[in-house]
């Protein structure tokens, strides 16, 4: 009985090691090509000509939802920078989509995928007139043309699960609002 139980034991320790290890999945470079086009629009902050770069945002929407048609993503890599496209869309579908790519992001195991899940719910929220959760989305205020991220439910969500998500917490939030450069002036009307 010993013997057999011996014999059990070292077959089934052995069938791990003899398992063929699973192929990864290479992240799609085309995916990759729209991400980093899209980051680099945005580089120049403030100076940013948004009559450029709209265009150019919806036609990488455009391939990008061609390339989840066609199946053609795979990674959470992939999904990840997918979900940063249409976080910078126009419409609440965008980001609603956005958010459902960040999921999947982090379904697939990608630690980046939290942070912009939180980021897409809260930009759909303030989309719909409602305050955003986690305090990732900034605004200019009118007519003051200070930074703000209101409107803001900032008692719904503990510090302790804006850590989990990679969101910063609401002291440093606070001192990132704080160091925000100044606005120019309004143009005369």
């Amino acid at each position: 009985m010993r013997l057999l139980a011996t014999v059990l034991l070292l077959a089934l320790a052995g069938s791990g090691a003899a398992a063929a290890p699973v192929p990864q999945e290479a992240a799609n470079p085309e995916m990759l090509h729209l991400f980093t086009e899209d980051q680099a629009d945005r580089k120049d902050g403030l100076r940013i000509d948004w009559n450029a770069v709209r265009p150019r945002d919806e036609a990488r929407r455009a391939a990008t939802r061609k390339l989840l048609a066609d199946g053609a993503l795979h990674t959470g890599q992939d999904y990840v920078e997918a979900a940063f496209i249409f976080q910078h869309g126009s419409t609440e579908d965008d980001y609603l989509l956005a958010h459902t790519l960040a999921m999947v992001a982090a379904a697939k195991g990608d630690p980046g995928a939290l942070w912009i899940g939180a980021a897409t719910l809260d930009r759909y929220l303030a989309t719909i007139g409602k305050p955003q959760i986690y305090g990732t989305q900034y605004s200019v205020a009118r007519p003051s043309r200070t930074w703000t991220q209101d409107p803001y439910a900032r008692d719904l969500i503990s510090d302790a699960l804006r850590k989990e998500l990679g969101v910063p917490t609401l002291a440093e939030q606070a001192r990132k609002l704080g160091e925000m450069p100044a606005l120019p002036a309004a143009p005369p009307k």
